[in-house]
């Protein structure tokens, strides 16, 4: 993701910004809730890189989901926005996947970025025809806003939450810096959201640090971590993010997405590996962790 990417970032503020003062109140809302669902993946699941290391030698690329849902329960479906998938590859996707697994698909840049939402209801329908196909593996769908679409558009959001199936899990990153810093368009916004039962993407990226408003809409959350080659501070992010995770679980946070990004996302498993063993330790869960293959040496099996 080159969404606020810096080369150097030994300037940058990494603190984790407080609470949005309404995030607690809503997850309060939403009552107790004994055993949150998480999910935590990655944007891709071919990579190079990961054959003979967390896939086994050998594989044919075609077969890079099949090993990655052994591995991880959620992937960042990203390739959906330059494309609707067929019915058969949807099907082949949920097929290939084990029972659990979600995918969150990117809406269509087609409906998010060229048409800025406005007129794009056959388009909206078609994909959420198309992902309604996923079935039980269907996780958030979100709404990735250019930089462009500003709040005197939130009529057009409205409107197109207005035309979006309840059936569809829905979620929206905005990315223009009027959102951050009009309080009045903040808070319209947050209410419409909160109307339509719509998520928030909080991003966490080095070049952007307001669109992290830590504000939820809903008791989901959905996270984008874009880290920094395992720079020391990907560590320190991730304990951050842990932490106010337990105080969001406490109070009511029903469900988590949280997807690890890297450069070119070769070590990405490596630091979602981290954050699974400290949700595990600090908040409790059982979470599967990822683990390498080790290729048998020759001669060893006799």
């Amino acid at each position: 993701m080159d969404f606020g990417k810096l080369a150097d970032i030994s300037r940058v503020d990494f603190t984790l910004p407080p609470n949005h003062p309404d995030t607690l109140p809503l997850l309060q809302q939403s009552g107790s809730y004994l055993k949150p669902q998480v999910y935590v993946g990655l944007p891709v699941w071919v990579n190079k890189a990961w054959v003979g290391k967390y896939y086994p030698a050998g594989i044919p690329e075609k077969e890079s989901l099949l090993w990655y849902g052994k591995q991880f329960n959620t992937i960042e479906l990203n390739s959906t926005h330059y494309h609707i998938p067929s019915p058969d590859t949807i099907d082949r996707w949920r097929n290939m996947v084990p029972r659990g697994f979600k995918f969150c698909p990117k809406f269509p840049q087609l409906i998010s970025h060229e048409a800025a939402l406005r007129s794009t209801q056959d388009v909206t329908a078609a994909f959420c025809s198309a992902i309604a196909g996923l079935e039980d593996k269907l996780g958030e769908a979100f709404l990735q806003l250019p930089p462009s679409f500003a709040p005197n558009q939130l009529p057009d959001l409205e409107a197109f939450l207005q035309f979006v199936p309840e059936s569809v899990p829905l979620t929206i990153e905005l990315r223009h810096p009027d959102w951050f810093v009009d309080n009045i368009a903040s808070m319209e916004l947050f209410e419409v959201l909160e109307k339509y039962k719509a998520g928030t993407v909080l991003t966490d990226v080095a070049g952007r640090r307001d669109v992290l408003h830590m504000r939820l809409t809903t008791p989901s959350a959905m996270i984008r971590f874009v880290g920094n080659g395992l720079h020391p501070t990907d560590y320190t992010r991730i304990d951050a993010w842990v932490e106010r995770l337990q105080e969001w679980f406490s109070n009511g946070l029903r469900q988590l997405y949280f997807f690890v990004h890297e450069p070119d996302n070769t070590l990405a498993p490596e630091l979602e590996i981290y954050l699974v063993e400290r949700l595990n330790k600090v908040c409790g869960f059982d979470l599967k962790l990822p683990k390498k293959y080790v290729q048998p040496v020759q001669g060893e099996l006799f």
